[in-house]
């Protein structure tokens, strides 16, 4: 073991490296270092600060100053303050180069994720993102990818945060793309503390609770290292009825005849064809968005906009006067705006010394997530398509519970007289089977253990071995078999004046007949007949065999060049398994499949110390890395990671740096393997607004579909009113991505200024080959408004699925290599720290990030195109995003106020861009003279949504007690002035995420007693 001091100095120069880094300007610095005041303690400091360490992004031992790639880091102190219970919404909240990637308000309607909490570097995707702990992989829990949940690790545990954003791959391999998120536990930690922290909205609705406990010791005479640490956290989510916004409702459109923003209302206007009004003729009193799928049922429902278009039952009176935007329910009022979750989670470290110098270490994880979502009941109607799979001929298809037949014996005499003979349409919601509940419950082990000890003196080895394992069960109840309806659909009425299933098979199994026709008509024994409760098990289990030995190979006039060499051997292996019947069930279906892969690695590290104390140069470093991996992958290649970099300081306080890194990601098992996997997407259809001679790209093309030219014939025109259905496929053909990084960066650290740091830091990131799935109206637009002739003989034709009334009902999308993904900008951090005497110290940091470029190239029928994805919510990436912090301490007391910003961005990229198109094809009719000209349309509302700031403050008072006790008192309210971010159309309640779902000005008390 390490001896006191000598760890005191190791966490002095971290905490210097990373002020000297680029944006740990904008972290929390020791205590110690707050407190000096002289410039000759601050020169011990820094010579203190040589201490050789290992950090983040490389296996050497350094000084703190020779780091070329720049690394972030948040300490405890950092973390206390910012208020959150949650890791991941800490660093997506303080660092603005994190973004947000899977969490309890945006993962509302997800398969397998809802409960996960991950974060995303440069929004290059979680995958993309390697976590780590300790500087080890661990096992993932998502078979989506390397998604490793923050909440599986115990609070206390945590020592602090480092993040290297861009070009780590050399390092750590594949899945480092985008950059490494590396949690440090405990080192040194001396007796115990108990932890307790709670919080709420203060208008309501999202509290979170937290008790956590740990306890460190030495034993045997410094000789060993005992860590013990649990935690206990829960939330309890964000509901529609808890937010007034959320209860808004809201369907908004651009209409390109008009040129006005339009809004449903409840008033259809026979002239236009639609209850769609302009906005400025409406309040929003007017507005509506509304489900025909009530628990009563809708029948023969001719139109969504008319009135009288069907029959419906007002509770248990069957009435003929159905319009949906008056008649019909909320459907947001089922959707969560944040899901409730709790995890537990502990985990125990130990460390020893042998006499021989030899020192063992050995660390056990383990957690448990659960998460319950309560959905709305299963709502279907005479044809919204699901998944089926015969394991036979190993076949997927589709299936629909179909019309009511026109013999049914429980219809209405009056819904009768006015069916079609092919039978009833219909819509409703099966509120007697009950709200579709799915839980969640995830169950994390991982561990590891080895040696390490020196070689020749001063060079240093590391083996160890590594465990990981993560199973998920999913439950999802009250789904509905679908074949089992069709069944007890098709019924007969005996002779006695029984009713009973038809089929005589279906009768054997049980078969109970099932009545549609008005409120509660489903009978508890019908209902049960029909009830699925479908599950899903995933089960991941990562082995992990490592070594490594590093050292200084030998001494250049400037230094000595350190080095590293080492191996890993990894195997991932993942099945997921459902127990969905053959006939399918009204869920996102999740086929069975399993895999796994194994990789061999090597790699190698350099540091070179070129100059020192010359002419102009004070220092000039460099470093180079390499790390080569074998996949078992047939289509992976050798997977071949470089990096080189160099750190060059003129004179004493500036100093430049560059890094360049090659970086591969080979694609994950479900990336390869998956079938078709459930899912849903919002997305426009190109055929929106085809009449019998509009003359819109693939307009020709889209009256070619029989359901298309059935609506038209019948109403004139075709209106969009897709399902979403999206569901995502692996693809056996993929092959790794390549990625090219480069950063460049300055730091000043002006000796006329004592204590301020400032960096800026360009970063460039081009993923080639990069591992995607074209957008949905990308599909759509190949299929009808393309070089590529239309039919079955198109691919992309192929993945679009509609119904008899022609709206799609599903958009295959595969997983494919697309040509680019390139993101580009600049960070920049600063950081000043102030002794004010008998006022106390500050201390300010502020970090800034510019997205210049977020863009992604592919090719088409036509060529190869560009999306830009910049500035756009719905793609979460904001061009400008910021954070100033400003902390007073004073004694036993620390107070902090911060300051978040997140600037003006455009709603939608696809709302944006068909806007544009609607003011292009205006202007040519003005330029034409055509009477259809508008000559002032209005610009598209809430297309661009304002910048938002967002203040918070804390509070934290420490108290020494007798016998080496203490305790600390802090609390605060994040979000001060209530900033819940603009109002989001289609968004889930009128809140994103982005702007923390609605949750608003929260409140959190919390106390930490030590001894």
């Amino acid at each position: 073991m390490l001896p006191n001091n000598k760890l005191k100095l190791i966490t002095l120069s971290i905490a210097l490296a990373c002020s000297h880094s680029t944006t740990a300007q904008a972290q929390q610095i020791e205590r110690q270092q707050v407190e000096q005041t002289s410039s000759t303690t601050n020169t011990q400091a820094e010579d203190q600060a040589l201490e050789k360490i290992v950090i983040t992004g490389s296996r050497i031992k350094r000084d703190s100053f020779s780091v070329p790639t720049p690394i972030a880091t948040m300490n405890a102190e950092s973390l206390n303050d910012a208020g959150f219970g949650s890791l991941a919404d800490i660093l997506f909240e303080e660092m603005p180069q994190v973004s947000e990637g899977t969490g309890n308000g945006n993962s509302q309607s997800s398969v397998q994720n809802t409960g996960l909490s991950t974060i995303d570097l440069r929004e290059l995707g979680v995958s993309r993102t390697l976590t780590l702990i300790d500087g080890r992989r661990v096992v993932s829990n998502s078979y989506s990818g390397n998604y490793v949940s923050l909440s599986t690790i115990p609070k206390g545990m945590v020592d602090r945060v480092e993040i290297i954003t861009g070009g780590a791959s050399a390092a750590y391999g594949s899945d480092a793309i985008a950059g490494v998120v590396n949690i440090i536990t405990q080192q040194d930690k001396e007796g115990a503390t108990f932890h307790a922290r709670g919080g709420e909205s203060t208008q309501g609705g999202a509290a979170e609770y937290t008790i956590s406990a740990d306890y460190g010791t030495s034993y045997d005479d410094g000789k060993g290292y005992f860590f013990f640490s649990a935690t206990y956290d829960e939330e309890k989510g964000l509901s529609y009825w808890d937010r007034k916004r959320a209860q808004q409702q809201d369907s908004w459109d651009y209409d390109e005849e008009r040129m006005c923003n339009v809004m449903l209302t409840a008033t259809y206007d026979p002239d236009t064809k639609t209850a769609y009004q302009c906005m400025r003729d409406i309040d929003k009193s007017q507005w509506t968005s509304l489900s025909d799928s009530i628990p009563g049922g809708v029948f023969d429902e001719s139109s969504s906009f008319k009135p009288d278009a069907g029959f419906w039952y007002d509770g248990t009176t069957l009435r003929n006067d159905w319009q949906e935007e008056r008649h019909g329910i909320d459907f947001n009022q089922f959707t969560m705006l944040k899901v409730p979750d709790k995890d537990i989670s502990a985990a125990v470290k130990t460390e020893y010394e042998f006499d021989n110098e030899v020192e063992a270490y050995f660390q056990l994880q383990y957690s448990r997530n659960t998460s319950r979502n309560v959905k709305s009941p299963e709502s279907e109607d005479e044809c919204d398509a699901i998944v089926t799979y015969d394991p036979a001929n190993n076949q997927f298809g589709s299936d629909c519970m179909g019309r009511i037949p026109y013999d049914n014996p429980y219809m209405p005499d009056a819904i009768r007289a006015e069916a079609s003979s092919k039978g009833v349409k219909w819509d409703r919601l099966f509120s007697e089977v009950g709200n579709i509940i799915n839980d969640n419950e995830r169950t994390t082990i991982r561990t590891w253990g080895g040696l390490r000890g020196y070689l020749w003196d001063d060079w240093e080895w590391d083996v160890s071995v590594g465990y990981g394992e993560f199973k998920q069960e999913q439950n999802r109840s009250n789904e509905i078999f679908v074949a089992r309806v069709k069944q007890a659909l098709n019924a007969e009425r005996l002779a006695d004046g029984t009713i009973q299933c038809k089929d005589e098979q279906a009768r054997g199994q049980g078969c109970v007949p099932i009545n549609l026709f008005g409120e509660g008509s489903i009978t508890a024994e019908a209902a049960n007949y029909i009830r699925a409760n479908p599950s899903i098990t995933t089960d991941i289990d990562q082995v992990t065999v490592s070594g490594f030995i590093t050292g200084d190979l030998f001494e250049l006039p400037a230094g000595a060049v350190g080095s590293a060499f080492g191996f890993e051997y990894r195997k991932d292996s993942q099945s997921v398994a459902t127990n969905v019947p053959n006939g399918g069930v009204t869920f996102n279906y999740v086929p069975t499949f399993d895999g796994d892969v194994s990789v061999r690695e090597v790699f190698a590290e350099l540091s070179l110390p070129l100059l020192k104390d010359a002419p102009l140069a004070k220092s000039l470093s460099a470093e180079v890395s390499a790390r080569i991996a074998d996949y078992s992958w047939a289509n992976t290649g050798l997977i071949q990671s470089y990096k080189a970099g160099f750190i060059y300081e003129p004179i004493e306080g500036y100093s430049i740096r560059a890094n360049w890194a090659r970086a591969m990601r080979a694609p994950t098992i479900t990336e390869l393997m998956s079938p078709p996997r459930g899912d849903y997407d919002s997305f426009d259809d190109i055929c929106d607004g085809v009449t019998a001679t509009s003359m819109e790209p693939g307009h020709d093309n889209c009256r070619k579909e029989a359901g298309i030219l059935a609506t038209i014939a019948a109403e004139g025109k075709f209106e969009d009113e897709n399902n979403g259905y999206s569901p995502n496929s692996g693809n056996n053909e993929l092959f790794e991505e390549t990625a090219d990084t480069i950063t460049l960066g300055l730091s000043l650290a002006p000796s006329f200024i004592p204590n301020l740091r400032m960096a800026l830091d360009y970063y460039d990131i081009q993923i080639d080959d990069a591992v995607t799935a074209l957008g949905n109206e990308d599909i759509i637009k190949f299929c009808y408004a393309s070089s590529m002739e239309y039919g079955s003989e198109n691919e992309f034709c192929r993945d679009i699925k509609r119904d008899e009334e022609g709206q799609i009902f599903e958009v295959n999308q595969r997983v494919i290599n697309t040509d680019e993904i390139r993101t580009k900008g600049y960070d920049i951090a600063m950081e000043y720290l102030y002794d004010a005497s008998e006022y106390g110290r500050f201390k300010v940091k502020a970090d800034w990030t510019h997205v210049i470029e977020y863009s992604i190239t592919s090719t088409g029928p036509d060529g190869q195109y560009e999306d830009l994805y910049e500035g756009y919510l719905g793609d979460d990436i904001f061009e400008d995003k910021g954070a100033i912090a400003l902390t007073w301490y004073k004694n036993d007391w620390r107070v902090r106020w911060s300051t978040k910003y997140k600037g003006a961005v455009e709603a939608s990229r696809s709302r944006y861009e068909d806007w544009q198109a609607a003011m292009t094809k205006n202007d040519a009719r003005c330029a034409a003279g055509e009477s259809s000209c508008i000559s002032n349309p209005e610009p598209l509302w809430q297309g661009s949504l304002p910048s938002v700031v967002t203040h918070s403050i804390s509070v934290n008072y420490s108290m020494d007690l007798n016998n080496d006790r203490s305790l600390s008192i802090y609390g605060g309210i994040n979000n001060l002035f209530d900033e819940k971010g603009p109002f989001i159309v289609g968004g889930r309640g009128n809140f994103d995420s982005a702007y923390g779902s609605g949750v608003g000005r929260f409140a959190f008390i919390g106390a930490k007693y030590q001894f």
